[in-house]
């Protein structure tokens, strides 16, 4: 059993998906746990319209929600029809926005598999705003 497996189950229980029409959401479950030991759950939500959102999203709005902003550790899972987990990593859009909500979440511990985590900063490159380039000297390295 893996240290991350009571983590990785609470985002297994989230899972309660539910169709309409063509749309299946509540699939993915996510589960995060805050610096303060308050574990938050939420589930994907796919729409036509493309206003939906990833269970990452609604977890964390869950967090922010009780007061919360920062994260120790956070995993997603999917299940098959077979009811086998699969841990997914969190796409850019919610590694960008788990960053965002605070800059210690840089640190938190991105849950990639059973044995498998690392810090958000390595799953987001590039992540530090760029600072201003230096200027030039007017005369530049050109025709020397």
């Amino acid at each position: 059993m893996s240290e991350h497996a009571d983590l990785i189950e609470a985002a297994r229980a989230a899972v309660n998906p539910h169709r309409v029409g063509d749309r299946l959401f509540g699939d993915v479950g996510a589960a995060l746990e805050t610096t303060a030991g308050a574990i938050h759950t939420g589930v994907c939500i796919d729409t036509g319209s493309g206003t939906g959102f990833c269970a990452e999203h609604a977890a964390v709005a869950s967090m922010v929600t009780s007061g919360e902003y920062e994260i120790a550790r956070i995993v997603a899972v999917w299940l098959d029809d077979d009811d086998r987990v699969t841990v997914l990593p969190p796409c850019g859009r919610c590694r960008e926005f788990i960053r965002q909500i605070d800059d210690s979440n840089l640190g938190a511990t991105v849950v990639l598999g059973h044995g498998r985590a690392a810090p958000l900063r390595d799953l987001l490159p590039e992540w530090e705003w760029p600072r201003p380039e230096e200027p030039t000297s007017p005369q530049g390295t050109m025709g020397r």
